[in-house]
């Protein structure tokens, strides 16, 4: 009976993890930026608190308007997420972008067919914190 309720935390606690993809309990986001430039690579992760890492940093922080605008695009990403979404580039396509939250992923490229306006905003959102608050040069 123990080695059950101990296996069933377990699981429990890993699933709230974001099953080892980088996203535990408390962050709104992971999202992955790749491509085809220099400095292309970004991994950021944004917490509730308004905490956000690039590529493995030390713990920053993004403002009041930064935070509340992470949380808007999370929400509106829900549906997609959810159903684990992807939209494949088009010819010419820059960067591609993974965002991860608790209720799944979606994939999508900077100019994919069927991209959504808040899928625009995310984009925005990865080069102003990365540049702004993480002090990468794109």
């Amino acid at each position: 009976m123990r080695a059950a309720l101990g296996l069933a935390l377990a699981a429990s606690c890993a699933a709230l993890a974001g099953c080892g993809a980088g996203v535990t309990a408390g962050d709104l986001f992971l999202v992955e930026r790749s491509g085809s430039t220099p400095h292309a690579h970004v991994t950021m992760v944004v917490d509730e608190q308004g905490g956000v890492t690039c590529n493995g940093s030390r713990k920053l922080h993004v403002s009041d308007a930064q935070l509340v605008k992470a949380r808007a695009i999370q929400e509106e990403l829900q549906s997609a997420t959810s159903h684990h979404l992807t939209l494949p580039p088009r010819a010419r396509s820059v960067y591609r972008y993974f965002l991860r939250d608790e209720g799944g992923w979606v994939r999508f490229s900077d100019n994919s067919a069927g991209a959504t306006r808040v899928m625009h905003e995310l984009q925005l959102y990865v080069l102003t914190v990365a540049q702004q608050v993480c002090h990468l040069p794109e």
